[in-house]
């Protein structure tokens, strides 16, 4: 719907006036995706955890320590590839094309049962859903609170500290769901007269929806 009401005034794009219902509904399910499906702590965590597995395991194969995998995974896995290079080489964008969820989800599998604790430990969490424990707060995690987990983390899985961080993660989140500065949406009526969705809605709080929101996340494995 919001496709076909697009038009061009003066070189910008805008809205015909008559799908400006269709762009209040498109701001406010953006806003409730993205902090009840996107950004969900189910959703988070289980990023965090396969972030963690993969840089163990790049970590294990730098060491020379032998890990199943995928010809394509482990391209990426036992290689050190330049970013700056990776367009430009036709090996690493042909491995890349190659790889797949299957290829991912498999390794998992098997490096579930891998002798390194802490990659067994997550890749065994991400199979059976013992994910990482979430905690959402507007103020950042403090040293000491950090310390301590890791602390607990140690001890309940009997690694080393060193080793614990990956069974750990914090990160921030930003997040508004409309910037007039940066994507104004523009409403062009019948007369050519252009308003911004701020001024032509009569239902829209775009105060509320323009309002940057920050959140601290800090997951980490569930203590037994």
């Amino acid at each position: 719907r919001i496709i076909k009401m697009l038009d061009i005034k003066d070189d910008h794009l805008v809205v015909e006036s008559k799908g400006i219902y269709s762009i209040e509904n498109f701001l406010t399910a953006r806003r409730l995706m993205y902090w009840q499906v996107y950004l969900h702590k189910t959703s988070v965590a289980y990023e965090q955890m396969l972030i963690n597995s993969l840089l163990r395991a790049k970590e294990l194969a730098s060491k020379g320590i032998e890990l199943f995998a995928s010809p394509a995974l482990r391209f990426f896995l036992y290689n050190n590839i330049d970013s700056k290079e990776f367009y430009r080489n036709s090996t690493c964008l042909e491995n890349f094309g190659q790889l797949d969820d299957n290829d991912i989800w498999t390794a998992l599998k098997v490096w579930s049962n891998h002798s390194d604790k802490v990659l067994s430990t997550l890749s065994h969490g991400l199979i059976n859903r013992n994910i990482f424990k979430v905690e959402i707060s507007s103020d950042p995690v403090s040293e000491e609170r950090m310390e301590s987990l890791v602390d607990k983390i140690s001890q309940s899985v009997q690694i080393n500290k060193e080793e614990a961080v990956y069974l750990i993660s914090t990160s921030s989140i930003e997040k508004n769901m409309y910037d007039p500065a940066d994507d104004s949406i523009d409403i062009i009526y019948k007369d050519g007269t252009i308003k911004n969705i701020a001024e032509a809605s009569d239902m829209l709080n775009i105060s509320l929806l323009s309002k940057k929101v920050k959140k601290y996340y800090l997951c980490y494995q569930r203590l037994a």
